[in-house]
Formats: structure tokens, C-alpha cells, sequence
């Protein structure tokens, strides 16, 4: 009878030569180097979507070891991210960490987003900008809170920095095809298919991400994310499908009872969504 049964297994512990860096960059000559080789110093396959840049990005990484997947025009980041994952796959990724191509992450945090998927086996992580948030412009902040309460509405669960573009997703969520929006919205989106669709929940590690500073002498290119416009476009695709779905009350109490979930490492911890839980870490960091 022994032999019958069947023994849940943890799956086996990601490592670096799991994972693949993906990085969607239009116009990123400014950074671009600097994020790629930050990226292959803690990965050694990095693929780089050149969205139709006409700065030269590409040619600033052209002696690097790394995938150029060339768009002859804008497609928009939805669609960079999905050529990028599905090459991903193809070259085997059990996982995939994608990072803007304009500096603002910092491709050293790669190891923690690594170890808390291996705490948390079949989360999506989150690099959440939780650390040194007073770099971050106030109308950002205030967007990305309202944006964190929005996508629980889709998810049933709450999120510490939904709109980080900083993440590890298993390959599971990657694969996933029916994934609706363009944009920024892809990004929301697929938070919102991978709970819908496999359970997925997110765990949020708390990073520091940098913006252009009066007192500093970093340099950053003009965010391709335009709040108004952006958040316009991801509040009424959520709003819909909340409507098109029902059981708004229910949804509610899913959210009150799954507050976010963010891990510093050693203390790990769960927070109500929005404002608390970058609250409560502004006050732990004083």
C-alpha cells in the first residue's frame, strides 16, 4: 500500500542558470549598457527586446553577450514581453526576470527576487519599490497605490507595488497565452489571468528604484508612462472585467481576507493593501 502513495514534492530550487533576464527597451541608449551588463553579471542569458528605437539602443549592447530581438516598429511593452517570454521559453526557463531598460532597477536585487521565489514556490515576485520611497515623484506614488487597490479587484488579493515592472514570474505564468492588453495594461494583466487562471498570487520584495533627483547626477530618459493616460487605460480594462465577471461582494471578502504579502528577507510579513503597507515600511526604514 506504501507504494501507493503519492507524496506532495516541493518543486526543485531555482538558480541562476534557471532563469532568464528579459528586458524591454524603446529608446534606451542613455542606460541600456549599463542595465545589460549589471543583468549578465547575475544571469548568464539575458534576451533584450529593442521595440523600435531609433537612439541606437541596439547598437550600444551589439558587442554584449546577450538576445536582441528586433521590432522594425513600435509594438508596444505588451508585446516586447510576450516575444520576450516566449523566447525565454524556448531556451528552457523555469523562470523569468524581466527589468526595464532604464536603469531604475537595479539588477543586484536579481539574487533576492531568486531567493524569495525559492520561499515561496510558484509566486509571482515582485520587486517593490518600497525602499527610499522619497525618491519617488508623489503623484508615482500616489498612482501606483490606487493602481495596487485596483488590481486586487481582479486578483481577490492585495499587492505591494502592482506596477513595478521588476519581477520574476514562473515559467507557468509566462507561458500563458490568453492574457487580453497592450501596454502597460499587459503588465496588470497578467497578475490578474495568473490568479484567475492557475492561482497565482504575488509576494513583493522590497527594493529601491531609482529616479531622476534634484541632488543627484544620475540621469534618466522621460518615463514612457504617462499616469493619466496609462492608468486610465488599466482602471477602466479592470473595472470591466469586474463588472463582466460579478460577485462583487464576494471578491471583497477575498480581498480583506488576502491582505499583500511582501517578504524583506528575514521578515517576512503580510500588510493591507495600498497605503498600509508602504506606510509601514516608510516607518520601519526612519
Amino acid at each position: 500500500m506504501a507504494d501507493d502513495l503519492h507524496i506532495p514534492t516541493r518543486p526543485a530550487r531555482l538558480t541562476r542558470d534557471d532563469l532568464v533576464v528579459v528586458i524591454p527597451a524603446l529608446n534606451e541608449a542613455l542606460r541600456i549598457r549599463e542595465v545589460v551588463s549589471g543583468a549578465l553579471a547575475e544571469c548568464p542569458r539575458v534576451i533584450v527586446i529593442d521595440d523600435g528605437s531609433d537612439d541606437g539602443t541596439g547598437e550600444c549592447i551589439a558587442d554584449l553577450p546577450v538576445t536582441v530581438l528586433r521590432h522594425a516598429e513600435r509594438r508596444g511593452k505588451g508585446a516586447s514581453l510576450r516575444h520576450g517570454f516566449a523566447t525565454a521559453l524556448a531556451m528552457g526557463a523555469r523562470a523569468i526576470v524581466t527589468m526595464d531598460g532604464d536603469g531604475q532597477h537595479l539588477a543586484r536585487d536579481i539574487p533576492r527576487l531568486l531567493a524569495s521565489a525559492n520561499r515561496h514556490p510558484d509566486h509571482v515576485v515582485i520587486g517593490a519599490r518600497l525602499q527610499r520611497r522619497s525618491q519617488q515623484p508623489l503623484h508615482r506614488r500616489l498612482a501606483n497605490e490606487f493602481a495596487d487597490w485596483g488590481i486586487a479587484w481582479g486578483t481577490g488579493y492585495g499587492i505591494a507595488d502592482s506596477q513595478s515592472g521588476q519581477r520574476l514570474y514562473p515559467a507557468a505564468v509566462a507561458a500563458l497565452t490568453d492574457v487580453p492588453g497592450e501596454d502597460f495594461v499587459f503588465e496588470a494583466q497578467i497578475l490578474i489571468s495568473a490568479a484567475q487562471q492557475l492561482g497565482t498570487r504575488c509576494v513583493s520584495v522590497p527594493i529601491e528604484s531609482r529616479y531622476q533627483s534634484v541632488h543627484g547626477d544620475e540621469q534618466f530618459r522621460a518615463s514612457h508612462f504617462k499616469p493619466l493616460r496609462d492608468f486610465s487605460r488599466i482602471t477602466s480594462h479592470i473595472v470591466a472585467g469586474v463588472f463582466r465577471r460579478g460577485g462583487i461582494p464576494a471578491m471583497f471578502r477575498s480581498i480583506r481576507a488576502n491582505p499583500a504579502l511582501v517578504d524583506d528577507d528575514a521578515r517576512p510579513a503580510v500588510m493591507e493593501p495600498g497605503r498600509d503597507a508602504i506606510s509601514a515600511f516608510d516607518e520601519a526604514g526612519r
